[in-house]
């Protein structure tokens, strides 16, 4: 289906309603995360897609849109690398 290219012609909303619900990638991913990020409206961190079923609750309307602490958090703690810049420095 990515070869075929059909969903280029797909709106925003046509691309996540089919995607997010594939357990196979059937497009360019850089397309779908740019039809996440509109239909969601908000940024979706590469790391936020490994946990598809929250996805799905949010675009579903089950789940609100979480909060910067709960994105960061899905990240193992021991995986973390968290810079922070102190502006008057």
């Amino acid at each position: 289906m990515a070869g075929s290219g059909v969903w280029k012609h797909w709106t925003n909303e046509q691309i996540v309603r089919f995607q997010l619900f594939q357990d196979k990638l059937c497009m360019d991913f850089s397309r779908f995360h740019e039809a996440m990020e509109k239909v969601l409206d908000r940024p979706i961190w590469t790391h936020e897609f490994a946990f598809n079923d929250k996805l799905k609750e949010e675009y579903l309307g089950v789940k609100e849109k979480p909060s910067m602490e709960e994105i960061i958090n899905l990240i193992p703690e021991e995986k973390r690398i968290i810079i922070k810049i102190n502006p008057q420095q």
